[in-house]
């Protein structure tokens, strides 16, 4: 059954979109018609614009929960559910990155990034992708990070986790594919978000010098990938992490 090529019928779910990335992606949902659902610890003034905003507030969800609240992602789900219906296109964006050399990352730090960055996708996909079987058509996407693929100094847990995650991608996609469901990592670079408002002027321009394309990402460079991968034409894609930064791992 296809379902994608119909967007106006399409529900997404987005983990993390109330700022950065993650906001972007909801953005390029809802600008195609999508029924959009997004969760954040907290919300923004982005969440509190959708709500308000009278083309897209009824095709809006939003619920304030923890990622690694398997409870409370579980009732969101049910509400998205009694709303809209099933879940056909999982975004999992939600994460965090820390940092900081091993010898000095305080254990909880290693757990704070492990059950958010990977166990707290595994958890989530399992409950999004059963009812995806049933209907034989469904979208998974895993926001990696080429941290997961090359290796950073200061990032060795951040980048274990997002490599498990780029395992985890190619591992499901093979077991669901027969059942018409794609599994993807997109795996972006150095993107002009919050969590590159810390790195000083000298850093900045460290980076762009050494990415072929002169300049750093925008998180519309990596929606607009994600925007294919969800869609219908990108049904014969699976199992693989695509890589977006301009070049700099290359």
């Amino acid at each position: 059954m296809s379902i994608g090529g119909n967007t106006s019928s399409r529900v997404v779910l987005v983990s993390g979109g109330s700022r950065g990335l993650g906001a972007a992606l909801v953005d390029e949902f809802l600008a195609q018609g999508d029924r959009v659902a997004t969760f954040s610890r907290r919300s923004t003034d982005r969440v509190d614009a959708w709500k308000s905003d009278p083309r897209v507030r009824d095709r809006f969800h939003f619920g304030e929960v923890d990622a690694t609240d398997r409870e409370g992602c579980k009732k969101l789900l049910g509400e998205i559910t009694e709303k809209w219906g099933n879940v056909q296109v999982l975004v999992n964006n939600a994460g965090m990155a820390i940092d900081a050399l091993l010898p000095i990352l305080k254990d909880d730090d290693v757990d704070k990034l492990i059950e958010l960055d990977l166990k707290s996708v595994i958890f989530l996909t399992k409950r999004v992708i059963r009812p995806m079987l049933l209907d034989n058509w469904g979208r998974v996407i895993n926001i990696s990070s080429v941290v997961g693929l090359r290796g950073y100094r200061g990032l060795s847990v951040y980048g274990a986790a997002k490599a498990g995650l780029d395992g985890f991608t190619r591992a499901l996609a093979r077991e669901v594919g027969v059942r018409n469901i794609t599994v993807n990592s997109v795996a972006p670079g150095y993107l002009r978000t919050e969590m590159t408002h810390g790195l000083d002027e000298n850093n900045m321009n460290q980076i762009v010098r050494r990415t072929p394309m002169g300049r750093l990402g925008e998180v519309e460079d990596v929606s607009s990938l994600v925007a294919f991968l969800a869609s219908d034409k990108a049904g014969f894609i699976t199992g693989q992490t695509l890589v977006v930064d301009g070049g700099i791992t290359s």
